[in-house]
């Protein structure tokens, strides 16, 4: 299985890449012994988009129906660490291939435009800027291979 962080806009040099590199370096390290070997990021040109719709078409590109997707919206459920780690592992015995999981525009995502039995996650109600949502992604998927590989990184 792989997991895919898909979000608009390049992020260049400077402190948040170099965050995001860093927990999605330390993913890879952890996620190819428990099975899941491709921790990637994604960025998506959404300058040419002209609706929310082709924002969300754009973002959704390429997605096979069998696998998991992924919307972070403020409307999304809010999930503990652990409870992340706990779908994870149940979706990788479960055969999914991949995870993808996507940060909308700048006005979110257009609901109707969602590929069917998406997924909503949420980081909370405030509104956060896309960098630190990138970065937030990446230190939560590195936290909940953590815990799934059982490293002393999480603590409750």
């Amino acid at each position: 299985m792989k997991i895919t962080l898909r979000a608009a806009g390049l992020i260049k040099s400077g402190p948040e890449r170099d965050l995001i590199d860093d927990y999605l370096r330390r993913a890879n390290g952890l996620g190819r012994g428990l099975g899941i070997p491709s921790i990637t990021e994604s960025a998506i040109d959404l300058r040419s988009a002209k609706s929310r719709k082709d924002e969300t078409m754009a973002l959704s590109a390429g997605f096979a129906g069998a696998n998991v997707f992924i919307a972070l919206d403020e409307r999304g459920k809010s999930m503990t660490s652990r409870k992340i780690a706990q779908q994870i592992t149940a979706w990788r015995d479960d055969g999914r291939k991949e995870i993808m999981v996507t940060i909308g525009g700048a006005d979110g995502f257009e609901q109707s435009a969602l590929p069917p039995g998406t997924i909503k996650w949420s980081f909370g109600t405030q509104t956060w800027p896309h960098k630190l949502v990138r970065v937030m992604l990446a230190e939560q998927i590195y936290r909940a291979l953590s815990i799934m590989a059982g490293t002393p990184y999480h603590r409750d």
